[in-house]
């Protein structure tokens, strides 16, 4: 896979974006900003950036200063290196604001095939968090589905998910996509309030110590269908 520049595209590129820096910066910090810069204006299509040599070429800098600044930008889960392959700038799963939609619709809408794995599928009584976080009295009979997402055969997120039981009686009634399952029912959910935060996930649910995610809590809008969930969502 190509670059979405040449060489010397990247070369006035980066020089650009260093030169609007300050110099006293360390220069692995430097580097890093200004490829955070480009990366940004890459568009939401898959790129690879230049390998560490052509980049300390480029710029100046060692080496061991461009590796710096790629292991940061990965930390942050902007690149993903592949060995042998190069290093790719992290896939964006981009969200329209002016409709709620699912994350099966969401990645359907970019070409990928969504596929899901349940780890847990039940029912049960609200607990004490649940119960608050959806405006409901405690015990409440509510199903729960913890789920990994896939695009593509790729694991994009770890799900949590918690809904009332009366707007989906039974949780085998979610085959694949819970908005799906919502709508069969007249229960589509029209608004929602969302929190997001950058997480470390733990060792116990990735291969990875280290793997950067994002930490999604959605709550339904008073009014609306209420439903409660986490997703950690992989940005890489």
């Amino acid at each position: 896979m190509a670059t979405w520049m040449n060489d010397q595209q990247w070369t006035r590129a980066l020089r650009r974006e260093l030169g609007k820096l300050d110099p006293r910066a360390p220069r692995y910090q430097r580097l890093e900003q200004a490829l955070k810069k480009l990366i940004a204006g890459s568009g939401s299509r898959p790129a690879v950036l230049p390998g560490e040599r052509s980049l300390a070429r480029m710029t100046g800098f060692s080496r061991v200063t461009v590796r710096r600044a790629l292991a940061d930008l990965g930390n942050l889960g902007l690149v993903h290196p592949k060995a042998g392959s190069g290093t790719y700038v992290g896939e964006r799963i981009e969200r329209s604001l002016s409709r709620l939609t699912g994350f099966t619709e969401d990645l359907r809408a970019r070409g990928l095939n969504p596929r899901v794995l349940f780890l847990e599928r039940l029912a049960g009584a609200a607990n004490a968090e649940e119960a608050m976080a959806l405006s409901i009295a405690p015990a409440t009979p509510v199903i729960r589905l913890r789920r990994l997402r896939f695009g593509d055969d790729r694991i994009l997120a770890l799900e949590r998910t918690v809904v009332p039981q009366e707007f989906v009686p039974d949780p085998a009634l979610v085959e694949e996509s819970l908005y799906e399952a919502l709508e069969a029912r007249g229960h589509r959910p029209a608004r929602a309030l969302q929190r997001l935060r950058g997480v470390a996930i733990e060792s116990r649910r990735s291969r990875s110590s280290t793997s950067s995610v994002a930490a999604i809590t959605s709550v339904g809008v008073p009014g609306s269908l209420p439903y409660w969930g986490d997703q950690s969502v992989r940005l890489v």
